[in-house]
């Protein structure tokens, strides 16, 4: 069983802290919660009932970590976290200069957390390349079409910001 969860570490550890990453947006809680998301597949190995794909199980645990940090933190797990404080001057560049602003992935990753927290892990998930359509459906307990509408959605939200 050990050897089991090592295996799965070097092969879906990775995903499992990108997966967190997106979520949270903090490096040293990512690898925390990826930590503890392998001690808790150590303790629940032996039911898996194998109707998922290993790494969406483990992306399962490391969700409902996460669910349960905003929890202790006193947050509602459907939250928005707002990492990336807007500032609220008049002041705000234009699209235009945004786009050639050496700082338009912040103001696109702003934008990204204020939508809707399943279009944000999405969206995420698929910035990052953590995973496939088809992880993503199986993830969220939907089809791989789904995934890919509703990530499609997400970025004409995004586009017209």
């Amino acid at each position: 069983m050990k050897k089991e969860i090592e295996d799965y570490y070097e092969k879906y550890g990775r995903k499992v802290y990108s997966y967190l990453y997106t979520l949270c947006g903090d490096s040293d809680l990512s690898q925390e919660l990826t930590q503890e998301t392998f001690v808790r597949a150590i303790g629940s190995l032996s039911h898996y009932k194998g109707d998922c794909s290993v790494c969406t199980w483990l992306c399962s645990i490391a969700k409902n970590l996460w669910r349960k940090e905003l929890r202790r933190r006193g947050l509602h797990p459907s939250a928005e976290m707002d990492f990336f404080p807007v500032e609220t001057d008049d002041s705000q560049p234009s699209p235009e200069c945004v786009a050639v602003n050496k700082d338009s992935k912040m103001f696109v990753l702003r934008q990204v957390h204020y939508l809707p927290e399943t279009e944000k892990e999405i969206v995420l998930l698929r910035a990052t390349g953590a995973m496939t359509f088809a992880e993503i459906g199986e993830l969220f307990g939907k089809s791989e079409n789904w995934a890919r509408v509703t990530f499609y959605r997400a970025k004409q939200k995004l586009r017209k910001e």
